[in-house]
């Protein structure tokens, strides 16, 4: 199994509670029908031997859409954050992002935000 898998299936392991409660709602195409996928490693560049990579919290590869939950971590590295979404953007990714709070204290408007993006 090559490392890259491996580490998809740590982070899957080791999720997040508000990974887990957002997984609870995307999981079996519960919303809109659409199947997501998480911890999904979406390939961005390759060369000189090496492939770069990122890993999306989620992912609905109908729509080339990655969902991110934030967390506190997430505020020390706003700038890699940003240049990370600047990437995807421009490979024709769409990302949405969530606080770990608006998960927890508003998962079903969190879901209609995703749902109302796949009807979009």
């Amino acid at each position: 199994m090559n490392k890259v898998t491996e580490l998809c299936r740590e982070l899957r392991r080791n999720a997040t509670p508000a990974e887990k409660l957002l997984w609870k709602e995307l999981r079996k195409r519960n919303v809109g029908g659409e199947r997501f996928l998480r911890q999904f490693p979406i390939f961005v560049a390759q060369g000189f031997g090496r492939k770069d990579f990122y890993i999306a919290d989620f992912y609905c590869s109908v729509h080339k859409l990655v969902i991110e939950v934030d967390g506190p971590i997430h505020l020390m590295k706003k700038e890699y954050d940003d240049n990370r979404d600047i990437v995807m953007q421009e490979l024709g990714f769409n990302i949405l992002r969530f606080k770990n709070e608006e998960v927890y204290s508003d998962v079903d408007g969190v879901i209609e935000k995703i749902l109302y993006w796949c009807m979009a």
